[in-house]
């Protein structure tokens, strides 16, 4: 339960725009949008109060989509498949504000949700969703939906994830620790920071400075977690460009990586760019690539505000880099994601079976481009922020297969914490270490 100050300004009789700014983003998210984008471009208008809100809002009902489902399925006559896909989001989040938001009166939850919905679908719609939330709202005391006599079934539906992806995980680590993985990606994921132009002492100093609560973080000890409810971008070490923001398993692969001290960098996946800094902690430079124009320039933004000028952003496909071969080159390549669920809640409905091969496809190819540009003796550095064999190891064996001169060598013993280190590679899993899931190889090219 939460206590966040509910909105108050609203679009007209009724309607909050924070409320008006969740829906368009569920309507953004069903188009195929990514959950972030659409997320600053519809709350863009709004005060950090209300975009906190609405964030509250639409990250906690996708983390419980299978459990608002189950319980609303039983309260809709026919089930919710045969409602319009927009009218079955509009009771979800109405659902979620009276069973999850302490902060909302019931009477806003179920008037400015009907209202809403009338809006968007007209009367008969408006009734329906009055009736069903009125009821969820009576029986909210000993509500509970029905539970699936199927384990797999009953840990899905429990933890608010598809079935699917639920029994791949539990084939490969067992029930317990898989309900570990479902309940910790549920979990709001903390900000952690990474001192710029400081150490961590003194970025502490300023932060607690200016009322923020300041924890370290275990695996990366030169790290800082901020408390929860910060405007980060309000803070006056922000607009120093004294912190930029990197979970703690993004800072380990950089750490990982190991680059050569006073060497040039090729990191050909860099948007947002947060690796590309980190590498420029050893690197003299490092050539920040990627092939979207849009995310080249948010990163430039970036790099502006904290005046790296050892990282050189750049347009550029990472499956035909246009570079001369350099010292070491990082490959983070797209992935399923599936190590930052607990980040990207709406990434778990969006996975489908198809995209490994797809992206399957897209990895080998960056890859194997990537190791042109090494020079001989150089590292080749490949990660994703997937948990699946297929994006990871699969990957990496059938590469040093293809390629007898590479050779997996991992950093010298201390650079990364054992406990993230298997067999060489780095294997960095949120149900055991309360991060983002990564996974990274460090590969040699023969002198």
């Amino acid at each position: 339960m939460t206590s966040v100050v509910p909105p108050t300004r609203s679009t007209g009789p009724g309607v909050t725009e924070s409320r008006t700014a969740a829906a368009l983003i569920l309507a953004d998210l069903r188009s195929g949008q990514l959950l972030d984008s659409a997320f600053e471009r519809r709350t863009a208008p709004l005060d950090a109060r209300d975009r906190r809100w609405v964030q509250e809002l639409v990250w906690g009902m996708l983390r419980s989509r299978s459990r608002l489902d189950a319980l609303l399925a039983h309260r809709v006559r026919g089930g919710l498949a045969k409602l319009d896909a927009d009218v079955a989001d509009l009771l979800r989040i109405g659902a979620y504000q009276l069973l999850h938001m302490d902060s909302v009166p019931p009477y806003a939850a179920i008037g400015q949700t009907v209202e809403l919905t009338k809006r968007r679908h007209g009367i008969g719609a408006s009734k329906l969703v009055n009736a069903v939330l009125r009821r969820v709202d009576r029986e909210r005391a000993t509500i509970e939906p029905p539970v699936p006599s199927d384990a797999l079934d009953a840990l899905a539906q429990r933890h608010s994830h598809p079935r699917w992806v639920s029994a791949r995980w539990a084939e490969r680590w067992g029930l317990a620790e898989t309900e570990r993985l479902l309940a910790t990606n549920n979990e709001a994921a903390p900000i952690v920071v990474r001192p710029y132009g400081v150490v961590r002492e003194q970025l502490e100093a300023m932060l607690e400075a200016a009322g923020v609560h300041t924890t370290e973080v275990p695996l990366v000890p030169d790290s800082v977690q901020l408390g929860p409810g910060v405007a980060l971008t309000e803070l006056g070490a922000f607009k120093q460009g004294l912190l930029y923001v990197q979970d703690p398993a993004a800072t380990l692969v950089a750490q990982y990586a190991h680059v050569p001290a006073g060497g040039t960098v090729a990191d050909l996946c860099a948007a947002p760019g947060s690796k590309a800094l980190e590498l420029s902690r050893r690197a003299s430079l490092v050539i920040a690539a990627d092939r979207h124009r849009a995310r080249v320039a948010r990163m430039v933004n970036g790099l502006t505000r904290l005046d790296a000028d050892r990282v050189l952003p750049m347009v550029a496909d990472a499956g035909a880099p246009a570079i001369a071969p350099v010292d070491a080159v990082l490959v983070d390549v797209p992935c399923t994601g599936t190590g930052t669920f607990r980040r990207h809640p709406d990434a778990r409905w969006r996975l489908r079976v198809s995209d490994f091969a797809v992206l399957g496809a897209r990895q080998k190819q960056i890859l194997r481009a990537a190791a042109t540009v090494v020079k001989p003796g150089g590292l080749l550095i490949y990660s994703t922020c997937s948990l699946e064999s297929e994006e990871n190891d699969d990957q990496i064996d059938a590469f040093l297969a293809a390629h007898p001169d590479f050779t997996l060598e991992p950093p010298e013993p201390g650079v990364v914490p054992d406990t993230v280190l298997d067999g060489g590679r780095l294997r960095v899993l949120p149900q055991r270490h309360g991060t983002d899931g990564a996974f990274a190889a460090r590969m040699r090219r023969r002198a």
